[in-house]
C-alpha cells in the first residue's frame, strides 16, 4: 500500500478500531511494533486530568499497560515530559543520554528500569501540535525487541518524515471519531436527551419529543451526568461533545 493509499484509507476509517488496527500494522512495517497513543483535553499546570478522560490507544501487552498506565508511571516517563513541552519527533537517544550522564530523577529511573524489563528501550516519540493550552496528544513508537536505537535512528533518517506524517493524520482523524470507556459510555437514550439539551430544549420539550415523562428525561440526564463524572447537564453536554459522543450515527 502506497503512502497515498494508506492516508486515503486512514482519513476514511469508520471507527477507532479500524483506524488503530491499520495504523499499528503500518507502523510495524517500519519496525515499530508497540504503540501508545494518548490525548487529553484536561491538562493543567500540575496534572493531565482524570485518566478516565484520556483517549488511550495501545497494542502493548496488558502487563505493560498495567504497570505503565494504570500504576501512573507514564507521568514520570522522560518522553512524556518531553512531549508536554515540545512538538515534533524525538529519538529515544535522549533517554540513553540522560541515563549515562546520571541526570535521571528517582522516578524517571524507575520508569527506565520498568521499560527495560519489557524491552521498551528503542524508539521515537511524536508530540502533536496542541489546539489549546489544555489539550495535548502524543504517540510512543517502540521498536521491535532486538533493534538498537542506532538502527532505529537509521530507519527514521530514511522514512521519518513519512512516519511522522502518517501519525499526524492518524491523530487528526482520531479526534473526529467517537471515543468512550466502559465507565464513560452513554446509552442511546442518555445521548438523545443530551442532544436535545444541546439544541436548547427544555425538559418538558424533550419529554414530548422523546415520548417520555419529564421524570424519565430527568433520570436519563442524571445517569448521563454520572456516566461522564460531571455535576451539571451543561458539563455533560460539553464532555460528550468533546468525546464525539453527540449526534452519533447509528449503524
Amino acid at each position: 500500500m502506497t503512502l497515498r493509499d494508506y492516508l486515503f484509507y486512514l482519513t476514511n476509517a469508520p471507527s477507532l478500531e479500524d483506524l488503530w488496527s491499520a495504523h499499528t500494522q503500518k507502523m510495524a512495517e517500519f519496525g515499530f511494533d508497540r504503540l501508545i497513543y494518548g490525548f487529553t483535553r484536561y491538562r493543567t499546570e500540575t496534572s493531565l486530568g482524570d485518566p478516565e478522560d484520556f483517549i488511550v490507544l495501545t497494542n502493548h501487552s496488558r502487563d505493560y499497560i498495567r504497570g505503565f498506565m494504570d500504576e501512573g508511571r507514564y507521568f514520570h516517563a522522560p518522553m512524556t515530559q518531553w512531549a508536554l513541552n515540545n512538538e515534533g519527533a524525538c529519538s529515544w537517544q535522549v533517554i540513553q543520554q540522560m541515563f549515562k550522564s546520571d541526570k535521571m530523577s528517582k522516578e524517571e529511573l524507575k520508569v527506565y528500569e520498568f521499560n527495560s524489563r519489557f524491552d521498551v528501550t528503542a524508539g521515537y516519540t511524536v508530540s502533536f501540535k496542541s489546539v489549546s493550552g489544555r489539550s495535548k496528544g502524543a504517540i510512543s513508537l517502540a521498536a521491535k525487541p532486538g533493534l538498537t536505537q542506532a538502527e532505529v535512528d537509521k530507519i527514521w533518517k530514511k522514512s521519518g518524515e513519512d512516519i511522522q506524517l502518517m501519525n499526524n493524520i492518524a491523530h487528526l482523524k482520531i479526534l473526529t471519531l467517537p471515543y468512550s470507556t466502559p465507565t464513560r459510555s452513554l446509552t442511546k437514550r442518555q445521548r438523545e436527551a443530551l442532544e436535545w439539551v444541546g439544541d436548547g430544549k427544555t425538559t418538558q420539550d424533550i419529554a414530548l419529543l422523546m415520548g417520555l415523562t419529564s421524570a424519565t428525561v430527568e433520570k436519563h440526564l442524571r445517569l448521563a451526568r454520572e456516566a461522564l463524572a460531571v455535576e451539571t447537564t451543561a458539563q455533560a453536554v460539553l464532555k460528550a461533545a468533546l468525546h464525539n459522543q453527540m449526534f452519533v450515527m447509528e449503524a
